[in-house]
């Protein structure tokens, strides 16, 4: 798990994108994978606690897919 920052989200399409030092060029992160109770929309510039892995493909144009995504108090 690392800390990364939300760099944008689209809730309408229910995805955006996070950002980390381990996921140069960013990680493709999906509604299912944010564990929330409650409305799960992270904002702009949030923090998160991440766990990603690298396919092997690229997920919407990402090398890197959210598995976890835990936001934290803004």
């Amino acid at each position: 798990m690392v800390t990364a920052t939300v760099r944008e989200w689209n809730d309408e399409e229910r995805w955006g994108v996070l950002d980390s030092p381990e996921t140069p060029g960013g990680c493709f992160g999906h509604y299912a994978d944010i564990q929330a109770a409650g409305l799960r929309t992270p904002a702009s510039g949030q923090q998160v606690d991440l766990t990603w892995e690298a396919p092997g493909f690229k997920q919407d144009g990402y090398d890197y897919r959210a598995v976890s995504i835990v936001p934290r108090a803004v």
